[in-house]
């Protein structure tokens, strides 16, 4: 008897919308991403865990905004589809159709972080090693606003739990049914990677110890758990493969890179400073 796979039909808007304005649960995603980061750079404070006071959290969390929505934005274009940036530039600014990139999100948080960290004189790797255990809030919320959204869809299978994607199919070809991949990586790169870094963060003294090593955790895990999702999506159309790998698994190997050099130099200052 063949399985009865459930057909995506979500509305990627909340409530009532007029063409593409609207509450949409994508905005809803950046909004509970941020802000659960933002509590939990509270906790940190008040725990005496943290050299960024409470108080300037806000100000924190504006910077980073920012950076992420510019840099995954910039990145978007510039790391899947170059061409379109160069023929139609004012398409960066058509927000409403989507189009985020975590990759470059990552490079736009660190230059926000690195200005925030110089202007208000708290140590960068310090301020990024508390900003990467809070991330994968927002990738956890990123990812669900995905599967909403009904895209990133997964690659064909057959297993109990496949999802049709009515958006998947080109014109004149059938229906499959997909990995929810989405859900996969709201797992991994959300939940997994957010239990991982708060076990690192709470259970060790590595944030006070060895500043920049639980960025680097965070790159390589990141990059890995990335990897690890990119088995079960669907490459982008249009969009080819570089060295046999999509374009996200080839991109995670220089936050592999990044990851494996922020280590390395913790170690290396703790064992000048005699750190335990």
């Amino acid at each position: 008897m063949p399985l009865a796979f459930w057909v995506h039909h979500l509305n990627p808007f909340l409530g009532p919308h007029w063409g593409n304005l609207g509450i949409r649960y994508y905005g809803l995603a950046f909004i509970l991403g941020f802000l659960g980061a933002g509590l939990l750079l509270r906790l940190y404070w008040r725990s005496g865990r943290s050299q960024l006071p409470s108080k300037t959290v806000p100000d924190l969390m504006v910077a980073v905004v920012l950076g992420t929505l510019i840099g995954g934005r910039l990145g978007y274009f510039l790391l899947y589809h170059p061409d379109w940036l160069v023929s139609n530039p004012l398409i960066f600014f058509r927000v409403w159709e989507g189009g985020m990139a975590s990759h470059g999100g990552m490079i736009g948080v660190t230059i926000a972080v690195l200005w925030f960290a110089r202007s208000e004189k708290i140590p960068f790797l310090h301020l990024a090693d508390l900003i990467a255990s809070a991330a994968p809030v927002g990738l956890f919320f990123g990812r669900i606003a995905n599967f909403i959204n009904g895209e990133l869809w997964g690659k064909p299978t057959r297993v109990p739990w496949a999802v049709i994607f009515p958006e998947s199919a080109e014109p004149g070809t059938p229906l499959f049914p997909r990995h929810p991949s989405q859900l996969y990586e709201a797992g991994l790169e959300g939940i997994l990677l957010l239990c991982f870094m708060q076990w690192r963060f709470w259970r060790s003294n590595v944030v006070r110890q060895r500043p920049g090593r639980l960025s680097g955790e965070f790159l390589l895990a990141y990059a890995v758990l990335r990897a690890i999702g990119e088995i079960f999506r669907e490459p982008d159309a249009g969009i080819n493969l570089i060295l046999g790998l999509s374009r996200g698994t080839f991109y995670s190997i220089f936050l592999l890179a990044a990851g494996a050099a922020l280590i390395l130099n913790a170690e290396m200052r703790s064992r000048k400073t005699g750190s335990p």
